[in-house]
């Protein structure tokens, strides 16, 4: 006779709800991983493609502002090819200086609108965060310190200084010396006199 199989109990109703619920946790947590795994690969996609694009959006910005920047000076360049074709017939030097003026007045009104500002510097405090010392004068009438001359004109770019003026400040010359450091100075003279006399005695 063949031995009688043992028979799996049966399980209980609680015990079968619950495997139920867990398997529905589980699809659940499964679907969420599906839905969350298709996001990152969008977002990777779209990463990817931004990457590629990127160069491709700064190159053609760069361009046009170049282009706007250029179209804004093209104006001042007709005023002064204009004014060297009538500097043969004007009448005097004084109308071709006119001229050239506001072609600079309308160069640096453009300048301006591109936030570009000249930096004040003659008869300013010296400032090394804008200015550059390239020499020294001295003119005690003035305040030490004082910037007498700008030998080239600096500006800024939005607040950011892009080159600073390169000035000539004012350094009062030194103090003549005293009674007292003058006697010190001819004290050496003195010391060499007195050698050079021991040195004639000893001879003779």
């Amino acid at each position: 006779m063949r031995p009688k199989r043992k028979e799996k109990p049966k399980e209980s109703g609680p015990k079968k709800n619950e495997l139920e619920e867990l398997r529905d946790k589980i699809d659940s947590l499964q679907e969420e991983k599906d839905e969350l795994f298709g996001k990152l690969q969008r977002v990777s996609a779209d990463y990817a493609n931004f990457q590629k694009r990127a160069p491709k959006q700064v190159a053609e910005a760069i361009a046009y502002e170049r282009e706007k920047i250029i179209k804004t000076l093209l104006p001042a360049l007709d005023n002064f090819e204009h004014t060297l074709q009538n500097a043969r017939s004007a009448e005097n030097a004084e109308v071709f200086v006119k001229g050239i003026q506001i072609i600079y007045d309308q160069m640096l009104d453009i300048l301006k609108s591109h936030g570009v500002e000249r930096i004040t510097a003659a008869g300013e405090k010296f400032d090394p965060a804008v200015h550059e010392a390239v020499m020294q004068k001295s003119e005690p009438e003035r305040e030490e310190g004082i910037v007498l001359e700008e030998f080239q004109t600096g500006y800024t770019l939005n607040g950011r200084v892009i080159r600073p003026s390169k000035v000539i400040v004012n350094k009062p010359a030194s103090e003549e010396p005293t009674q007292g450091q003058a006697e010190t100075a001819e004290q050496p003279s003195e010391e060499f006199d007195t050698i050079d006399e021991r040195e004639t005695t000893e001879t003779e």
